[in-house]
């Protein structure tokens, strides 16, 4: 069975909709998020200022990387006078030192004039040193950001880019999908900016998005395969569903014994995405985030997969206190890879009816738009055919589904 065999989709979700809805029961509501008003950052070469992996912990490396429009690049006060802030926390001089070639950071906002900026001539300047945020050693993706003495050289040169987001641009609204005729056309018309089909290579449903690699399971780390990965995106989604027989079915040991051949990619890296429990303390994923930490393997984002039994109001609701919950146990970016409402729970799967569909679609998607740790979601999935037609978004004679019309809407501000 390959990785894009989509039948293998149904077989496993009567255990992660039951399960997943007990994880529900007596969590609190998750706090109503407020995205800040948000700008990427624009310096030499076209390129970002941006957070090292996503990272959110004090003294994580600011560094300069390729624009890619996720929330490592948003950043609040820009064209203020005073802090920026990516995440909750605020662009910071290290140790608050006034030399030239200090590193800059991200650290919890705490007032000094560390963390206080302006932007004069095109320059950002830290009004602590009166020294000019800095690409120092060029344009290389990757550069370390830190302060220098204002020399206005190009390595200083800093401009806003757009709002947060651009009236109809959409940064987070992602589509899994497979093979089928329509498929770039589809992902274009419901407004996805990236898409994963559970492979390495999008040879066969290429589209004008960002396609984003899977090493589906353990007999894909491979040479061959991880080198593919690495042309066909700069990050790497780890293993789909290794809890579940059905799927990569692998042991938590197997797993860690093989991530560093994934983190070898030097790619941005999420989680293995679980069927269920993500937030469960001695569940699958929280027995591997335990090992990576213990053999000091890297793991940059959580990846998510939700399907929700309950098709009433409150289906958002009960997706966002589970994100909720993962984000409050690893405290790491989000991704949810993998997200719908479908019922498994009378061993054929139940579908809800359009209508409710759209309800759900426009309230998680505005959810999801507004909560700062969530970076990236996709809807399964793309086509609306076979036994996907009751929930796909997209339909082979080229046409939205209601469904597929109130994703295209969703995200949008």
């Amino acid at each position: 069975m390959t990785p894009r065999t989509t039948s293998r989709r149904r077989l496993v979700r009567v255990i992660a909709t039951l399960t997943g809805s007990a994880i529900m029961v007596g969590l609190a509501a998750a706090p109503a998020a407020v995205a800040d008003v948000s700008t990427q950052i624009v310096g030499v070469a076209g390129k970002c200022v941006d957070v090292q992996w996503s990272g959110t912990a004090n003294g994580t490396t600011v560094w300069l990387w390729d624009c890619n429009g996720t929330n490592a690049q948003n950043w609040a006060g820009v064209g203020q006078r005073g802090t920026l802030r990516a995440f909750g926390k605020c662009l910071d001089v290290a140790g608050g030192s006034h030399q030239d070639g200090t590193r800059v950071q991200l650290w919890e906002c705490n007032g000094t004039d560390a963390q206080s900026w302006i932007a004069e001539n095109g320059q950002l300047i830290n009004t602590g040193s009166g020294k000019c945020l800095d690409a120092a050693g060029g344009a290389a993706t990757g550069t370390p950001l830190r302060i220098r003495t204002c020399s206005g050289a190009a390595t200083q040169t800093w401009a806003p880019r757009g709002g947060s987001p651009a009236a109809g641009q959409v940064t987070k609204k992602g589509v899994a999908t497979w093979q089928f005729a329509p498929t770039g056309d589809g992902i274009r018309d419901v407004g996805a900016t990236w898409y994963h089909d559970w492979s390495t290579a999008n040879s066969d449903v290429p589209a004008a998005a960002e396609f984003v690699p899977m090493i589906w399971g353990a007999a894909f780390v491979t040479d061959a395969e991880l080198a593919t990965a690495k042309r066909s995106g700069r990050t790497l989604l780890g293993f789909n569903e290794p809890d579940l027989p059905s799927q990569a079915n692998m042991s938590v040991d197997h797993a860690l014994d093989l991530w560093p051949r994934l983190q070898g990619t030097g790619m941005r890296l999420g989680s293995p995405a679980v069927a269920f429990g993500a937030d469960t303390p001695g569940g699958w994923l929280d027995r591997f985030m335990a090992g990576a930490r213990e053999r000091g393997l890297r793991v940059d984002f959580i990846a998510l997969h939700w399907y929700g039994s309950d098709f009433g109001d409150d289906a958002a609701e009960h997706l966002m206190r589970y994100v909720h919950a993962v984000h409050e146990r690893y405290r790491l970016p989000i991704w949810i890879t993998e997200f719908g409402l479908i019922d498994f729970s009378q061993g054929a799967p139940r579908y809800p009816s359009p209508q409710q569909l759209v309800t759900f679609i426009a309230k998680a998607s505005a959810a999801l738009q507004a909560t700062p740790y969530v970076e990236r979601y996709a809807w399964f999935g793309l086509p609306a055919t076979g036994e996907h037609a009751a929930h796909g978004l997209y339909r082979e004679d080229g046409t939205l589904t209601e469904a597929g019309a109130a994703y295209r809407a969703a995200g949008r501000s």
